[in-house]
């Protein structure tokens, strides 16, 4: 089995989408994030987002104003992708 970063794997890495799309402003946003609807690696994405504080752009299904409310629901959490995805690898066969 191979190790694969979860990037590869991302719905919105597919080329059907403008490299620029997630990173919209207001109403747009909504209707960017549908790409993430179904996306088998929306959780590894939105738990890399908050690890790393993603300040734009929508990740993971969530926008930058819904990380940052959630952020500050939960400061005790040390490792979203412990609490989202678990410590297993994303491998691909």
């Amino acid at each position: 089995m191979q190790d694969v970063h979860w990037t590869a794997l991302a719905e919105c890495g597919s080329g059907k989408l403008a490299p620029d799309a997630l990173f919209v402003e207001g109403a747009a946003q909504r209707e960017a994030r549908t790409v993430c609807t179904g996306c088998p690696v929306r959780l590894a994405c939105l738990a890399d987002a908050l690890d790393n504080r993603m300040d734009f752009g929508v990740w993971g299904g969530m926008t930058e104003r819904e990380r940052r409310a959630l952020l500050r629901r939960r400061p005790e959490v040390r490792s979203w992708r412990s609490e989202l995805v678990g410590t297993e690898p994303l491998l691909l066969a």
